[in-house]
């Protein structure tokens, strides 16, 4: 579905606002990917200063964050939006939560990777980590992608990736208590460790989220706390169903 796709109004300046909320999303996106990208590069480089030009950046996608809220608030107290449009705004309203909240994790990660420069790096310079940070990364760049396109079909795909970023969570931190086990040494690495996956497989869940509320926009159908593949086939057999 495109922008396209959205109800078509005869005030111009209601599809102007709708878009203008559309565009003010995807900057917050964007700025939210490039803090998370600066969070984990943070662990590579042991670089002290990075902790606060992620924690500059939270306070911006804070900011926007009431910002959209508001322009929310004000369209739907003005314009009574119904159908799709309306089911838009409320997947907004959302999205940006979850995106605040992918922040949150990432000044975590963030702060953490600080701790972690002050002591022993492995001989692997945290490879494990920068595997799982890659798929967070590329989940969360693609439910935006999804968001921006209404792309039900991509959020989908985007969404069940979730599964292998829980498997990399639960084999790191399956890793991380048998070195604890073995060398009492690694605890506080691995602790630390345990603290960076755990933010990344949030992250994780918040993009699935995003993701979910594309399909519910597009499709009507919330499919939350449903299996994806039970949700996938229906909404094809629907549309299979409907009249051409």
């Amino acid at each position: 579905m495109s922008t396209e796709g959205l109800t078509h109004h005869t005030s111009s300046r209601f599809n102007e606002d709708l878009e203008r909320i559309r565009a003010s999303v995807l900057e917050m996106g964007g700025l939210v990917e490039l803090q998370l990208r600066d969070a984990l590069a943070g662990i590579d480089s042991g670089d002290s200063a990075i902790i606060s030009s992620v924690a500059e950046q939270e306070l911006r996608i804070n900011q926007m964050e009431r910002s959209i809220d508001e322009d929310c608030s004000r369209v739907l107290a003005t314009r009574a939006p119904a159908a799709t449009d309306l089911r838009l705004l409320i997947a907004v309203l959302k999205t940006i939560t979850d995106l605040e909240r992918i922040g949150d994790e990432g000044e975590k990660v963030a702060a953490i990777a600080v701790h972690m420069a002050g002591i022993e790096r492995p001989r692997t310079r945290y490879r494990e980590l920068r595997h799982i940070g890659v798929l967070v990364t590329a989940m969360v760049r693609d439910a935006l992608d999804a968001f921006a396109r209404l792309d039900a079909d991509l959020a989908f795909r985007v969404a069940r990736r979730d599964r292998t970023v829980d498997e990399e969570y639960e084999a790191i931190h399956r890793q991380c208590i048998t070195f604890m086990m073995e060398d009492p040494r690694t605890i506080r690495r691995a602790l630390d460790v345990m603290w960076v996956v755990r933010a990344l497989e949030r992250i994780g869940d918040h993009a699935k989220n995003i993701c979910e509320y594309v399909i519910y926009t597009v499709h009507g159908k919330d499919v939350r706390h449903t299996r994806l593949e039970d949700a996938e086939l229906e909404l094809r057999a629907v549309a299979g169903r409907a009249p051409n």
